[in-house]
């Protein structure tokens, strides 16, 4: 039987680990901190990367080339290109009302969800993204580990490319809301119904916008584009109240960070109105998307409210079903990042989404003989690169230098997309997901009104307590040479609380508070008890990695003294805010710690040195002190030397210090942190290239109506793996049947299909879409093959021959039965020597006719 392949097969040989062999890593040195003793940041442009690679200017490009600059470096000496289903693009509708006497088309749910019969995701996938994509219906990728979820979901919603369809359903809709079609153009009480377009240009998403706007325009619609880079675009989409209309789509684009084997932030994230990234943005003021039950379904799934996976699983898809139908983002792609890399660059980890753009490649990265690595980006600076740990870190430009200053407690595996455990080891304990555990009356809840960490009492419980080991931080250096401590600690559970507790701070900073609170709410008490900190919470996860991911809320991003400056520029002060949304809406600057805000900071230092300023009730707990005011000055005055040393007040813990940032030049130096109370070393972090899963053989054969099929697959990759099959039948566009095939060895598998379930099957092909995983490996791998359907052929005997008798069955086989003559008045057979006299002569007249023709 012919085997088709979808294109997720040859995506298979374009994941990290399938490009080529990665070169055995051999630590260059066994100090503290990285491999590489500086890394320089500079910017180039995505049209010259690929040239200025192979001159030598820079050893890897983190920002992804385009596909025909890519595909100029495949096979060429000393470069080596790496390839990861990284990126997400999608268009973000504007789903605001009008104002009186005014359209807007998207604000009609039928209007946005018909745009996904406009928008030709093939197209986009092949042709402009030249294969190395693949279409998107919902915000779960092919790639990620979560399409074993919902895969049978997305083919039901069947939305293929059908401009024909899509236009009927939007004039369906627009009539009914009052438009009318006047010269192929919609307007709405005698003006034309104009949509403004904001379109990026670095990228291909200036291809595909433009794809979009010309079936918009044969829509009906007039389109006002606007063609916009990072910044502004950024700016207007989600910096301003979505009602004052400013836009109306956008080219939306996301960058992936790490794998994720159980999803639940981007769900939340790019679904439910609550997390703060829906059209309103939960910023006080603005016009507000509303959707109550994504808001319900999605915080349940992010708190762990569910009892099993199957039921984890359904809420998943009821969000992902809902999400689709209200196409507030109607998601076009996911892209493979192409990032290059100078062939003598050792060290590389590749993530299974994000490929070299990692947490671990840089910590490990190193070239023999040097002691530099040049990393080039599309900016260093973007305009809207904001350097702060609460509200900032907004774009991937910054966090792809952040990444490396600052250690996380928690990681995620790069390979399984599971949390691990870091710079903080844990121990989770549950009673979950119905039980409860007793609350120690001494453990301790910060009190926003009386300003103290108090205890909880008795009678207190919880579902589950994680108790961390913060022994890797705790005893070691902050980049400006000062101890790590528990009241770093203290410091970061306090300022979490506060800014969602403190009514004041609540109503400066709105858009954190309330997207915060509903995680917040979930704790239930702390103790602190030396290295260690219990951290009691409502949460439950079958992966126990992930009650301890969800309850690590301290974060340890920067020293406490820094914190308790910004807070004091932003809520006591007023000259500056942690959020975009609370900057643009007070009219103060977005707090940056790389600019001018770095001497804001050093100005509060200096005035809390010279009181001897001490917040003594964050450091109290239980009646002993955490901080001493010797304490207190030293820091102070260590944080005022190094702004002084480096005009910044970028400090943290990670395997390299910031130096420099210079946002005119673009560029960044990071130096190696070679502090002997650093905990890791070279080889600590490094994974290397992903194992790979593939579908190795299927055997497929026809199949009859009601009788029994067998299909027998083989896989490859590490083990355990399973298969997961989905039978579509593409006339009626449905699924008819899924499940689980059934384990024959390690790597082997068949799917039975029994005579109850292929009775009802007509004649013709039908598709079995195959989902190979692996427990090791956070990505499926999809193929799909042909099944025909067919009525078996009976056996008739050969002119001439006489049948050889069989014992109690007559010629065809079948026992008591004699062969059927011909039906009356059926035409006799003619005999064979004159059926082959015919064919000689029909060959002869054929054969003159074509000595005849001639060339055209």
């Amino acid at each position: 039987m012919k085997k088709l392949c979808l294109l997720a097969l040859a995506w298979l040989l374009l994941i990290p680990g399938a490009v080529s062999a990665q070169v055995a890593y051999v630590p260059p040195h066994q100090k503290p901190g990285p491999a590489a003793e500086r890394l320089q940041f500079k910017a180039f442009d995505v049209d010259i990367a690929a040239a200025s690679l192979r001159r030598g200017d820079m050893d890897l490009y983190l920002y992804s080339l385009k596909k025909e600059a890519a595909a100029t470096l495949k096979g060429v000496q000393g470069v080596k290109v790496y390839e990861a289903p990284a990126t997400t693009i999608s268009l973000i509708l504007n789903p605001a009302p009008a104002a009186e006497g005014q359209l807007n088309p998207f604000s009609i749910r039928e209007v946005r969800y018909a745009m996904n019969y406009l928008v030709n995701r093939a197209f986009v996938s092949q042709e402009i993204y030249k294969g190395l994509a693949q279409p998107m219906v919902t915000y779960v990728s092919p790639t990620d580990y979560d399409y074993l979820t919902v895969s049978d979901l997305v083919r039901e919603f069947d939305l293929g490319y059908d401009a024909e369809r899509g236009r009927a359903m939007m004039a369906d809709a627009l009539k009914k809301a009052g438009a009318t079609l006047k010269d192929g153009r919609w307007n709405y009480r005698d003006k034309p119904i104009q949509v403004k377009f904001i379109i990026r240009t670095e990228d291909e998403r200036r291809e595909v916008g433009d794809l979009v706007r010309v079936e918009l325009e044969k829509a009906g619609f007039s389109v006002a584009t606007s063609y916009q880079q990072f910044a502004p675009a950024i700016l207007t989409v989600y910096g301003t109240d979505p009602q004052l209309f400013q836009w109306h789509l956008y080219t939306e684009g996301w960058g992936k960070g790490a794998a994720e084997r159980y999803d639940y932030a981007n769900a939340n994230s790019m679904a439910a109105p609550w997390l703060g990234n829906m059209p309103g943005w939960q910023e006080v003021g603005f016009w507000q998307y509303e959707n109550p039950t994504l808001d319900q379904l999605g915080q349940r799934l992010f708190r762990g409210d569910f009892a099993n996976q199957q039921e984890r699983d359904d809420l998943y898809r009821q969000i992902a079903r809902l999400s689709t139908e209200e196409s507030v983002r109607v998601w076009l792609a996911t892209v493979v990042n192409s990032t290059p890399s100078r062939e003598e660059v050792r060290g590389i980890t590749e993530d299974v989404a994000s490929g070299p753009r990692s947490l671990w490649t840089l910590r490990e990265a190193y070239v023999p003989g040097k002691d530099t690595l040049t990393i080039g980006n599309l900016w260093v600076d973007s305009g809207r690169s904001i350097w702060n740990p609460i509200g900032g870190f907004g774009d991937v430009y910054s966090v792809d230098i952040w990444k490396n200053i600052f250690d996380p407690p928690l990681a995620t595996h790069p390979f399984k997309g599971t949390p691990l455990p870091y710079r903080a080891t844990f121990q989770v304990k549950t009673s979950g997901p119905q039980g409860k555990l007793d609350v120690p009356s001494d453990a301790f809840l910060w009190d926003a009104k009386a300003k103290a960490f108090s205890p909880v009492g008795a009678g207190r419980q919880a579902i589950s307590v994680v108790t961390f080991d913060y022994s890797l931080y705790l005893g070691s250096n902050w980049h400006h040479g000062q101890p790590i401590t528990a009241a770093d600690i203290l410091y970061n559970l306090y300022q979490t609380f506060d800014l969602v507790y403190d009514e004041n701070k609540a109503r400066i900073e709105p858009a954190l508070a309330l997207t915060s609170k509903p995680y917040l709410d979930t704790f239930r008490g702390f103790r602190l008890d030396g290295n260690k900190l219990e951290v009691y919470v409502d949460n439950w996860h079958f992966d126990t990695s992930y009650i301890a991911s969800y309850a690590s809320v301290v974060g340890l991003t920067m020293p406490w003294e820094i914190l308790a400056a910004t807070d004091r520029l932003v809520f006591e002060d007023r000259r500056a805010a942690y959020s975009d949304t609370a900057a643009e809406r007070l009219g103060v600057p977005w707090l940056n710690l790389v600019k001018r805000d770095a001497l804001q900071v050093r100005r509060v230092l200096l005035d809390f040195q010279e009181k001897a300023f001490v917040p003594q009730s964050v450091f109290q707990v239980g009646g002993k002190t955490f901080l001493t005011r010797e304490e207190a000055l030293a820091r102070y005055n260590a944080a005022v030397q190094w702004i002084d040393t480096y005009q910044m007040a970028v400090i943290s813990n990670g395997p390299f210090k910031m130096v420099r940032f210079d946002p005119a030049a673009q560029f960044a130096e990071l130096q190696a942190f070679r502090d002997p109370t650093y905990p890791f070393k070279p080889g600590d972090g490094y994974y290397g290239s992903i194992p790979r899963v593939a579908i190795a053989k299927v055997d497929v054969k026809p199949i009859a109506p009601g009788a029994k099929a067998e299909v027998l697959v083989s896989l490859e990759g590490p083990t355990p793996l399973s298969l997961r099959y989905s039978l579509y039948d593409p006339v009626g566009r449905k699924n008819l049947l899924s499940g689980e095939a059934e384990k024959r060895g390690a790597k082997d598998f068949a799917i039975t299909l029994g005579p109850e379930q292929t009775s009802s099957l007509k004649v013709g092909l039908y598709q079995l879409f195959l989902l190979a995983s692996s427990s090791e490996v956070a990505a499926p791998t999809e193929e799909r093959v042909e099944l025909e359907v067919a009525i078996p052929r009976q056996a008739t005997p050969t002119p001439g021959a006489t049948p050889t008798a069989t014992p109690g069955l007559t010629p065809t086989g079948t026992p008591g039965l004699t062969p059927t003559p011909p039906p009356s008045g059926a035409p006799s057979r003619i005999p064979w020597p004159w059926l082959i006299a015919i064919g000689a002569l029909v060959v002869v007249v054929a054969l003159l006719l074509i000595r005849r023709r001639k060339p055209s």
